[in-house]
C-alpha cells in the first residue's frame, strides 16, 4: 500500500514532512484530547498545505506520563487515540491524497507499565528479566554514577531490594539495554509490524541515546544537559548506535519501494549528525543546529555551509527544521509579536529554498506563538514536576491549534468540549478558517510557497551570489533566494520575481528588500 501516483523512491531526500501531535491536532470525540479519528478528518489541510507526507508521534498505550513517549505497548494504539483499525484507515486515506505516513517508535526506553518492567521489578538482580533494563547496584549510599535526567535531577531510581534503574528521562521511563539480544529482537520485530500495516518510515526518538559507554562512567559534569550540544557524554551519541542502524537499515530496505527513517539525533556538530546517514544506515537525521541558529545572517550562513559540507560526502540531504513539540515556537524565539511573525514569514522562504527535507511544525504555517501563561495548574510536561516546579517544560508549544474562528475549542473539538490545554484569546483569528483565501496571511504563503517549491531543481547544489553580516543571497537550481536581515537593502535578481515574504519595490532588475524580509525569483 503506498501513496496514490507517487512513484518516487527517493521522495524523502527532497520532501517537505508535516509533524503532528497528535494529542492537539484534532479532537473527534470531544474528550478534548487530538486523535487518530481527527487527523483522518483534517488529513485534507495537509493536502491543501502541500507537504508531502505527515510524521505522527506516539499514539501506542501509554499512562501518558510523558505525552505518549512512554510506551507500554508498541504494537497497540491507546483509546483514547482510537483503534488499529484507526490507524489503518490512516494510512489508507493519507495515501489515497498521496501524503506519506511517519510514525514515530521509542526504542531508548519504555513506560514503567511496560509488561517487561512489571517483570523485572519483581525478579532478582542479575535476572534475564533485570537484563533488559540498566539495573545496577549503587554506589555507597547513592546512585551508581553522576549521569543526570533530560527532565531534571537524578537519572537512576532506586527499588526495593537495593538495585538502581536508569531513566535518561522521566522514571516511569525506564532505558532498555541494547546489549541485550532480545531487546534487538524485539524492535525489530515492531519495526515490522508498523511496515506491515503500511507506514512508510519512522521517526526515532533518543536516536543518540541506546547505547551507553562500557562501565557506565561518571559524566564529569553537574550541567550535563547545558553541555550536551557541545561534548559527548557517557549515555550519548556512543558509537554502538550505528551497529543497531545498520540492522534497521536492512529491514526497511527489505520492503518495496524501501521505507525511510529520520533521526532524532542531538549531537555536537553536523560532522557527527552526518555519521547517522551514511549510505547503510539512517536516511535522514534532524538538523537541530539550524533550529537553535540565531536569527543572523553570520549564525545562518554558518550552519547552512556547515550541514552541507558534512552531508555531502556520504551522499545523504541536508533537513531543515525550525520548531517541533520539544522546542519553544519559533515565532517567539524570533522576538514574538510582529516582529516575531515578521521574522518567521522569511524564515520560510530561506528554509523552503535550502536543498535537501524539510520539517514543519502544526500551527507553524499558521503563525502560532509559545504559549508562555499556562495557567500552573494545567501544566503536564514532566519537566515542570521534576524540576520542583521551576521550569514550565513544553506545554507552550502543544496547545491545540486552531481550526475555525467560532466554538468553544476553535474547531479542534466538537462543540462544547475542551482542550487538553487552554486555547488564549485571539487564537480566532490565526486559525485556519480566518487565514484561508486572505492573501496577506502566513497561511496562504506556505501554500504558495510550497506549491512553488515543486518547481525547484531537487538535487541542485547551493550557490552563494552574495552574502555579509546582514544579507544572505544564494541559488538553487532554478531558485534564487535572498534574506535581508538588516536595513533595507538592494539585491539584484536575475528572473521574474516569484514571491516575497513582505511587500517589496522592484524597479527592473533591482529589488529593494526590507529589514526581515526575504525574496524569490526564477532563475533561466
Amino acid at each position: 500500500m503506498s501513496p496514490t501516483g507517487a512513484t518516487d523512491p527517493r521522495w524523502w531526500r527532497h520532501a517537505v514532512i508535516y509533524q503532528v501531535y497528535v494529542r492537539s491536532f484534532a479532537d473527534s470525540d470531544g474528550d478534548g484530547i487530538g486523535d487518530l479519528p481527527g487527523i483522518r478528518s483534517r488529513l485534507g489541510h495537509l493536502a491543501r498545505l502541500g507537504v508531502d507526507a505527515l510524521w505522527i508521534t506516539p499514539f501506542y498505550p501509554s499512562p501518558m506520563a510523558d505525552g505518549g513517549y512512554d510506551v507500554a505497548d508498541p504494537r497497540g494504539v491507546d483509546p483514547v487515540f482510537g483503534t488499529l483499525d484507526d490507524a489503518r484507515g490512516l494510512v489508507a486515506d493519507a495515501h489515497s491524497l498521496g501524503l506519506r505516513v511517519i510514525v514515530d517508535i521509542v526504542p531508548n526506553h519504555t513506560s514503567a507499565a511496560h509488561p517487561w518492567f512489571q517483570e523485572a521489578l519483581t525478579a532478582a538482580p542479575g535476572s534475564p528479566e533485570r537484563g533488559r533494563y540498566l539495573f545496577r547496584p549503587g554506589r555507597g549510599d547513592g546512585p551508581p554514577n553522576d549521569w543526570e535526567s533530560v527532565f531534571g535531577g537524578p537519572a537512576w531510581t532506586g527499588v526495593a531490594d537495593g538495585e538502581w534503574y536508569l531513566h535518561l528521562f522521566d522514571a516511569s521511563q525506564p532505558d532498555v539495554d541494547w546489549s541485550t539480544p532480545e531487546v534487538r529482537t524485539e524492535y525489530l520485530a515492531v519495526l515490522r509490524f508498523w511496515l506491515d500495516l503500511g507506514v512508510d518510515g519512522f521517526r526515532i526518538d533518543v536516536a543518540h541515546g541506546l547505547v551507553k559507554a562500557d562501565g557506565l562512567p561518571d559524566a564529569g559534569d553537574s550541567d550535563q544537559h547545558g553541555v550536551a550540544v557541545t561534548q559527548r557524554l557517557p549515555y550519548f551519541d556512543q558509537e554502538g548506535v550505528h551497529e543497531i542502524y545498520r540492522s534497521w537499515r536492512a529491514v526497511l530496505d527489505s520492503y518495496s519501494p524501501p521505507r525511510v527513517a529520520v533521526a532524532e539525533a542531538w549531537t555536537r556538530d553536523p560532522a557527527r549528525t552526518a555519521r547517522y546517514v551514511r549510505p547503510d544506515e539512517l536516511h535522514q537525521a534532524f538538523n537541530f543546529h539550524y533550529l537553535r541558529a540565531d536569527w543572523s545572517a553570520t549564525d545562518l550562513r554558518a550552519v547552512i555551509v556547515g550541514t552541507l559540507a558534512a552531508t555531502s560526502p556520504v551522499g545523504a540531504p541536508a533537513t531543515w527544521v525550525l520548531s517541533n513539540h520539544d522546542v519553544q515556537r519559533h515565532v517567539t524565539r524570533y522576538g514574538d509579536g510582529p516582529l516575531g511573525l515578521r521574522r518567521a514569514r522569511a524564515a520560510l522562504l530561506l528554509t523552503l529554498a535550502l536543498p535537501g527535507s524539510v520539517y514543519l511544525y502544526q500551527g507553524e504555517e499558521l503563525g502560532l506563538p509559545e504559549v508562555l501563561d499556562l495557567p500552573e495548574s494545567v501544566l503536564q510536561d514532566p519537566i515542570w514536576r521534576r524540576s520542583g516546579f521551576t521550569e514550565r517544560g513544553r506545554d507552550g508549544c502543544r496547545v491545540p491549534i486552531p481550526w475555525t474562528r467560532e466554538g468553544s475549542a476553535l474547531g479542534f473539538g466538537p462543540s462544547g468540549s475542551r482542550p487538553w490545554l487552554p486555547q488564549p484569546d485571539g487564537w480566532s483569528e490565526l486559525s485556519v478558517e480566518a487565514q484561508t483565501g486572505d492573501p496577506r496571511s502566513l497561511l496562504e504563503l506556505y501554500r504558495t510557497a510550497l506549491r512553488l517549491r515543486r518547481d525547484v531543481t531537487p538535487e541542485a547544489d547551493l550557490e552563494w551570489l552574495e552574502s555579509g553580516p546582514e544579507l544572505l543571497v544564494f541559488r538553487h537550481g532554478n531558485l534564487g533566494c535572498a534574506v535581508n536581515f538588516g536595513p533595507a537593502a538592494e539585491v539584484t535578481v536575475s528572473g521574474p520575481l516569484l514571491l516575497t515574504s513582505e511587500q517589496c519595490e522592484v524597479d527592473g532588475t533591482n529589488l529593494l528588500l526590507p529589514q526581515d524580509t526575504a525574496a524569490w525569483w526564477s532563475i533561466p
